[in-house]
């Protein structure tokens, strides 16, 4: 038995190794593999969900850009008022960039740091503005709940 050999499926050789041995092997690399894959550093995730907010803004998506701020539940009157009034206002600052700068035509992530005492990560973006001006900002975010919020 040992060293035997025998044609697969596809031609394939295998020496000394069980068929049914090798599918339980395969099968763990592939939950290992998709287990690392699954989450990635808070800087990471931090950063993505960021760049994500920064990009609906950049669209014009401002209710979405807003939903990704760590405001007071949104079921009280005076939440749902104030994102209003933060709508508006990112209404207002898109028009400006967009006669200034020819708008944010793309959002990159630069850097990010977390402050373990603050329980913030810091994340840097560079915002592409249409005229080729580049500008660095930094985005506070927060972890609540297991989703990422800008502060």
């Amino acid at each position: 038995m040992k060293g035997e050999k025998y044609m697969g499926v596809k031609g394939e050789i295998f020496v000394g190794v069980k068929r049914w041995l090798l599918l339980p092997l395969l099968f763990t690399f592939y939950l290992s593999f998709l287990i690392s894959c699954g989450s990635g550093t808070p800087e990471e995730m931090a950063s993505l969900a960021a760049k994500g907010y920064y990009e609906h803004l950049m669209r014009g998506e401002y209710r979405q850009f807003l939903e990704g701020k760590d405001f007071l539940p949104l079921d009280t009157i005076g939440t749902i008022n104030r994102m209003e009034e933060h709508e508006v206002n990112l209404r207002q600052f898109m028009a400006q960039q967009e006669k200034a700068h020819h708008g944010i035509r793309e959002v990159r992530i630069s850097n990010a740091q977390t402050d373990t005492i603050q329980k913030v990560t810091n994340v840097f973006l560079v915002l592409c503005f249409g005229d080729s001006i580049n500008e660095e900002i930094v985005v506070p975010m927060v972890e609540r709940q297991g989703r990422w919020r800008m502060k």
